[in-house]
This record gives structure tokens, C-alpha cells and sequence, in this order.
């Protein structure tokens, strides 16, 4: 049996250009799970509205964080790809959801290194279940399967936002920043989504947001609640680098439109110094890999909008990266069955 493994992230344009960042934004916010109107309402809110407007402000925002090597996110997850298959017995190949390298190019590759491939690892680089990020990068690597004419087994990385060598990771890669360290609040800030995909993607739609306290009563729906997935990670990675709860906040950053998870990211970040939070951490743990979100979003504005607002001391905690015991995480993942689901 041929093996290999595919490394699924959410993407980036192909350069600063602004067609190319259109041409991104359009493929992106098209998605029916991330934009979940329909199609022509969609079409006509992304392709007439949204992108005519925020396609060149992105592309000013991409070549603030652009690298030699080009976007920070292809570049980070093919290092990442490197020190994974400098590890294992099977060849590695990177897709992304948006944009290139296509899911179909890096199956072509993985075709080629194996010279016939039958068994198929996808692992999504979200540790946290959302319809819009996990969800529909998986869709689109079975899609990219099924148009192939290809049979494999498939199987596929569970959201690992609770696993305990993941939380580990994540705590060695803050302990820098947070052990021995005056800060006033740590600030963990996630990707926002609406309210709407939390209520549609729980079993039955009737767990999230019927009740305060949804995220804490135990539910099956827990599974697939981005909502309860953060609030978990937070929890046990505070818990374990010893951070009392009272300096701990979590917001949601990058959203679009009303009806989006709250707090905001932003409202946070001018609300603290009014609150008497001088020194600010703070970090992206639904990323694990920079991005034009964690870059330019948080570290740049981010940044200004806390000083402008009486912050004195704002830090920026990196994602994982490459971090050496991330590596080993997520190859010790490839030997722990409970970790896959099979397609």
C-alpha cells in the first residue's frame, strides 16, 4: 500500500498584485460555507460589493507582511511540510483551500513520489471545527478526489484544539512571553464567524446560543462548536502555564458584516487601556501559521489600535510555526488512530 500525506491550510493570493488578490477574495468569500447565502445574492454581494472595494486595501495590507520567499503562510507551511517529512516514511505534499498549490496539483505530486498512490492522509491545519475553515477545506480535497476518477482510503485529522500534546506545544511556544514576564492581560484572539454557522452546523441546531452557558453544559454538539473548541484551548493551555483566569480574555477578530461571534477583537483592544491594561499579550492560537490575520491584522493594527487607545506595552505571541515540538506533535499524530476519522 502506497501512503502519503496531504497538509491542508487556508491559502494565500499568488502575489501582492491587486488582480491576484481579487481573484483570491472572490474564490474565498464565493465559498458557500464561509459566505452561506445564495448563490446569487452571494454573487452579487462578493463580486459587486466586496471585493471591488477591499481587493486593493488588501493588497496594500499583503505587502506589508510579504516576504522574499513570498506569502508568510505558504512559505511557513512548506517549512513546516520539510521538517514533517524529514520525520516520516511517506511523502508530504501541501493544497490549500484558496488559490495554489490546488488540492488536485499536490495529489498529481503525491502521485508521482509514490508511483500509485491508495492510501490518503488529509490533515487540516485548524484545531478548531468551523464549517468555514475545517469543513471546507476537507470538502474540497474529496471533491478534488472524486473529479480525479481516483479511489483511495482516505482518512483525516480530527480538530486537535483539546489533544494534550497539542496544548503542550502551544504552551512551550508562550512560555518566552508569559513565564517570568509583567503583563496585565493576555488576550487570546480567534478568527470570527457568525453566530449563524455556530446554530447550523451543531446536531439538531439546538445547543449553541440557546443558553449563556452552551459552551459549558456538556453536548455532543461540542464536537462541532467552534465556540466551546476555543474556550477549551484557552482553558487548558492558561491552566497549564499557570496564568491566572482574571488576566485571561478571549476575543474574535477578522469579521464581516453583523451577526458575528463577540467580543470583537478590536472593541477589546481600545476598551483595555480604559480598563487599566498597560502591558498586553496577546495571541491567535486558531492560526497555526502567521497570516495576513495574525501579521498585519494583530501585530500591525492591532498594535496601534492599543497604543492609540493608552496601552503602553503590546506583544505579539507567534503562532507555532515551526516550532521543534510542534514538528514532533503532529508526526506523533500519524501514529495515534483515534486522532483520524476515515472518509
Amino acid at each position: 500500500m502506497s501512503k502519503a500525506l496531504l497538509i491542508l491550510n487556508l491559502g494565500s493570493p499568488d502575489s501582492t498584485e491587486v488582480g491576484d488578490v481579487r481573484r483570491y477574495l472572490n474564490e474565498f468569500l464565493m465559498d458557500e460555507r464561509v459566505i452561506d447565502y445564495p448563490y446569487l445574492w452571494r454573487m452579487l454581494l462578493v463580486k459587486g460589493i466586496i471585493t471591488p472595494f477591499r481587493a486593493p486595501k488588501s493588497a496594500e495590507a499583503y505587502k506589508l507582511i510579504w516576504t522574499p520567499k513570498g506569502s508568510p503562510l505558504k512559505v511557513i507551511s512548506e517549512e513546516f511540510k520539510q521538517a514533517v517529512e524529514a520525520k516520516v516514511k511517506m511523502p508530504v505534499a501541501i493544497a490549500m483551500r484558496y488559490a495554489n498549490p490546488t488540492p488536485a496539483t499536490a495529489i498529481k505530486e503525491l502521485e508521482a513520489k509514490t508511483g500509485g498512490l491508495t492510501e490518503l492522509l488529509i490533515a487540516p491545519m485548524y484545531p478548531h471545527y468551523a464549517m468555514s475553515s475545517y469543513e471546507t477545506a476537507v470538502e474540497h480535497v474529496k471533491e478534488a478526489i472524486r473529479r480525479s476518477g481516483r479511489t483511495y482510503k482516505v482518512t483525516i485529522l480530527k480538530p486537535f484544539y483539546n489533544e494534550p500534546a497539542y496544548i503542550d506545544a502551544l504552551a512551550e511556544s508562550m512560555k518566552p512571553y508569559v513565564q517570568g514576564k509583567q503583563f496585565d492581560k493576555i488576550l487570546f484572539s480567534y478568527h470570527g464567524l457568525p453566530i449563524r454557522h455556530l446554530k447550523k452546523t451543531g446536531p439538531n441546531n439546538n445547543h449553541c446560543y440557546v443558553s449563556n452557558v452552551c459552551c459549558e453544559v456538556k453536548s455532543v454538539a461540542h464536537q462541532y462548536c467552534y465556540k466551546h473548541q476555543v474556550k477549551e484551548t484557552t482553558k487548558l493551555v492558561t491552566e497549564q502555564l499557570g496564568i491566572d483566569n482574571s488576566k485571561v480574555e478571549i476575543s474574535f477578530q477578522s469579521r464581516l458584516g453583523s451577526g458575528w461571534v463577540q467580543p470583537f477583537t478590536d472593541v477589546v483592544l481600545e476598551d483595555l487601556p480604559k480598563q487599566g491594561v498597560k502591558k498586553l499579550l496577546v495571541i491567535c492560537p486558531a492560526f497555526v501559521a502567521d497570516c495576513l490575520e495574525t501579521l498585519e491584522e494583530i501585530e500591525g493594527r492591532g498594535k496601534e489600535i492599543f497604543t492609540e487607545h493608552g496601552g503602553e506595552e503590546f506583544t505579539y505571541i507567534p503562532c507555532i510555526n515551526t516550532q521543534p515540538q510542534w514538528v514532533d506533535t503532529f508526526v506523533g499524530y500519524l501514529d495515534k488512530q483515534e486522532l483520524w476519522a476515515t472518509n
